[in-house]
C-alpha cells in the first residue's frame, strides 16, 4: 500500500530502529512482527466459526472484537497509528503498558486476539494447540522469558478490557428471542427442507460500532406483495423464476462460489444432516488476507485491513438485519411455489430469515468500499478463499467487481428478488463509506516541505 512520505513517516522510520519489541539489541524484532502470525490466527478463527456453525451476523461480531484488541495493543509499536478510543461507539480504550518495561507487542497483540476469540466461540479448546504452537515459535525466535511473560500478561489485560466493552453491546440481551411468523400475505415463512426458525430477529438491538443507529442507512422500501400479474412484485418474482430456469454454467459457478450458507441441510430418507460452510463475512475476511499478502502489507497494515473490514461487516449486518425484520418479506421459493410452480426449487438453499434486503449485497459492498480505500480501485486479485471448501478460484479486477458478482449470485441462486440486490448494494456502499469516514487509524500526516 503506497503512502506519501510524511513527517510522521520519518518518525516511524526512526522509531523502527529502536522499537519492534522495544529492544534494539534483540534479533527477534523483525521475526516477531511477521504478518503471517496474524493471517494464521484469523484463519483459525474462521475454521472455528464454521465448525461451531455461527450465523453470519454473530460471526461478524466474533471477528471484530479480537481485531480491536489486537490493534489497540500492536499500535504501541507503530507511532503513525492511533487508538480507536472515541471513534467506536462507547469505546474508551484499553489499559496502557508500563512505560518502564520492555514488551514484545506483536506477541501481546496476538495473545489479546486469541484471548478475546476464546471467549466468543463455543469450541475454545480448538484454540489451545494453536496458541501453544504460536507461543513455542515466539520462544524459539529468542524472546526473553521476562519479556515473553510480560507481553502475554499485557495481552490478557487488553483482552479483558475489550471483553468488558463487548459485554455492553446488547448481544446477551438478544439471546433466546424468536421471531413470530406472520400470517399476513407476503410475509416471511420458514422454508424447506429444515423449516428453521428465523435467525437473529433482534439483531437490530446490538450496538453498532460506528453507525449512529441500526436504521441510519435504511434502504428504499421493497416492492409490495401482490398476486396481480402486472404488479412490480409479480414481475420481480417471474424474473427470478425465468433466470433460474435458464442459468448458464458460469452463473451456476458464481452462485456456488458465493453461497456461504452455514445453514445448508441435506435429507436422505429419514436422516437430515448439515453441511458446514464459511459465512459471507468469513469469505470477505479471506479476501482481506489475500489482498494484504499481495500488497506485502506489514503486520500493522494487515491488522488495520482486517479491523476496518470486520467493522464494515459487523455494522453491515446490523443495518441489513434491521430492515429484514421490519419489512419481513417473503422469499422467492415461497412465492413461486404458491403462485407459479409448486415444484420449483432454487439452485441454492434458502437461508432462514426474511428476504429483504440481500445480506450478501449489503456486506459485500460495505467491505469492498473499505478494501478499495485501503488498496485502491483497480486492485486485481485471485480469490482462493473457497478452495479449502472444494470450489475453484475466481479472478477479479477490483473489489467492487467482486461485490457486484456476490450480489448477483443471489439472483442466480434463486433466493433473492432484484430490489433486494440493487437496494442492498446501495445500502452496503453507504455503510462502507461511513466506516471509511469514521475510522481514522493513521494519525494526521504533516507533509515535509521541499
Amino acid at each position: 500500500m503506497k503512502k506519501p512520505f510524511t513527517f510522521v513517516s520519518l518518525l516511524f522510520l526512526v522509531w523502527g530502529v529502536v522499537a519492534g519489541c522495544q529492544d534494539k539489541n534483540a534479533d527477534y524484532r523483525q521475526a516477531a512482527a511477521n504478518p503471517e502470525f496474524l493471517h494464521r490466527s484469523v484463519k483459525k478463527l474462521t475454521d472455528i466459526i464454521m465448525h461451531d456453525i455461527f450465523s453470519p451476523p454473530v460471526a461478524s461480531r466474533i471477528y471484530t472484537y479480537p481485531q480491536i484488541a489486537a490493534y489497540e495493543v500492536l499500535l504501541h509499536d507503530y507511532p503513525a497509528y492511533q487508538s480507536l478510543e472515541g471513534q467506536l461507539n462507547g469505546f474508551e480504550g484499553i489499559p496502557q503498558p508500563a512505560a518502564d518495561s520492555v514488551y514484545c507487542f506483536p506477541l501481546a497483540s496476538l495473545n489479546a486476539f486469541l484471548t478475546v476469540s476464546r471467549s466468543l466461540i463455543f469450541s475454545s479448546d480448538m484454540l489451545d494447540a494453536f496458541e501453544e504452537q504460536l507461543h513455542k515459535e515466539y520462544r524459539e525466535m529468542g524472546v526473553p522469558k521476562d519479556v515473553f511473560d510480560r507481553s502475554v500478561r499485557y495481552g490478557q489485560v487488553a483482552a479483558e478490557s475489550i471483553l468488558a466493552y463487548a459485554a455492553e453491546d446488547g448481544y446477551k440481551q438478544t439471546r433466546g428471542y424468536r421471531h413470530t411468523v406472520s400470517q399476513a400475505p407476503g410475509r416471511w415463512v420458514p422454508t424447506p427442507p429444515a423449516y428453521m426458525d428465523a435467525v437473529e430477529p433482534f439483531w437490530f438491538k446490538v450496538r453498532p460500532f460506528v453507525l449512529d443507529s441500526c436504521s441510519q442507512f435504511a434502504p428504499a422500501t421493497p416492492s409490495v406483495f401482490s398476486t396481480d400479474k402486472e404488479s412490480d412484485f409479480y414481475k420481480d418474482m417471474l424474473a427470478v423464476y425465468e433466470t433460474t430456469n435458464q442459468l448458464t454454467e458460469e452463473q451456476r459457478e458464481i452462485a456456488s462460489f458465493w453461497d456461504c450458507n452455514p445453514f445448508v441441510m441435506h435429507t436422505v430418507g429419514h436422516v437430515m444432516y448439515a453441511t458446514k460452510k464459511i459465512t459471507p463475512g468469513g469469505h470477505w475476511m479471506g479476501i482481506t488476507g489475500i489482498a494484504s499478502r499481495k500488497a506485502e502489507a506489514d503486520m500493522m497494515e494487515t491488522l488495520e485491513a482486517y479491523l476496518r473490514v470486520s467493522v464494515s461487516l459487523a455494522d453491515g449486518f446490523i443495518s441489513c438485519w434491521d430492515e429484514k425484520y421490519r419489512s419481513d418479506c417473503i422469499r422467492p421459493e415461497t412465492a413461486i411455489n404458491m403462485l407459479v410452480d409448486e415444484k420449483w426449487v432454487p439452485l441454492l438453499q434458502t437461508p432462514p430469515f426474511p428476504e429483504y434486503p440481500s445480506g450478501h449485497s449489503v456486506i459485500s459492498n460495505a467491505a469492498a468500499v473499505v478494501l478499495t480505500d485501503l488498496f485502491g480501485p483497480s486492485f486485481a486479485y485471485v480469490d482462493s478463499t473457497e478452495v479449502a471448501y472444494g470450489l475453484p478460484v475466481r479472478s477479479f479486477s477490483s473489489f467492487q467487481q467482486a461485490a457486484e458478482e456476490a450480489a448477483m449470485s443471489r439472483l442466480y441462486g434463486g433466493i433473492h428478488f432484484m430490489p433486494a440486490i440493487v437496494n442492498g448494494a446501495a445500502q452496503g456502499k453507504e455503510v462502507g463509506a461511513h466506516v471509511v469516514s469514521r475510522i481514522k487509524t493513521r494519525k494526521e500526516a504533516v507533509a515535509i516541505e521541499e
